[in-house]
């Protein structure tokens, strides 16, 4: 059975995804058994690749309320000397 990955990391879970692609891209003839491990291998990869983009995608969120709180903290008229 394909093991997990060990990081959670984008980049590197999708040059993988890639790599599984190519393999079957370059294949003539397709070994069942390790396309099914090839297979099991990268629906980890897309599980793991989604979480983490939704955390990111949450990461991003957050930076922007923060930014949005500072800015209504600002003056509106930044001219103004109080």
């Amino acid at each position: 059975m394909a093991e997990k990955p060990k990081e959670e990391n984008l980049n590197e879970n999708l040059k993988r995804l890639s790599e599984i692609a190519d393999w079957f891209d370059d294949m003539g003839e397709i070994d069942v058994e390790e396309g099914l491990k090839k297979v099991k291998e990268a629906s980890i990869l897309i599980k793991s690749s989604k979480q983490r983009l939704k955390e990111i995608e949450n990461e991003f969120e957050e930076i922007k309320k923060d930014i949005n709180i500072e800015e209504d903290k600002e003056p509106e008229d930044k001219n103004m000397p109080f």
